[in-house]
């Protein structure tokens, strides 16, 4: 199964690095850009038969170590 992770930073959360890219980004002349917010995304491939134990592990993999839920939110998509 592969599970695709997306990970963000929560709403209210400084995002220095989104910053820096909208930034940058207006100085190459895209002032249309408003705001920037800078993410994660990973894919996972799992070695599981059934979409319910590939979104389990998912779910445990996101609270343990792939995003931080103090100030990151994340959601993540199974496909077979």
């Amino acid at each position: 199964m592969l599970v695709k992770v997306f990970v963000t930073l929560k709403e209210g959360v400084l995002d220095p690095q989104g910053k820096a890219v909208e930034n940058s980004l207006h100085s190459l002349g895209f002032g249309a850009v408003r705001e920037v917010r800078v993410g994660k995304y990973l894919e996972l491939n799992l070695d599981v038969a059934e979409a319910g134990d590939a979104e389990q592990q998912a779910q445990r993999m996101c609270e343990k170590l792939l995003a931080n839920p103090v100030i990151e939110d994340y959601r993540f998509e199974v496909s077979g």
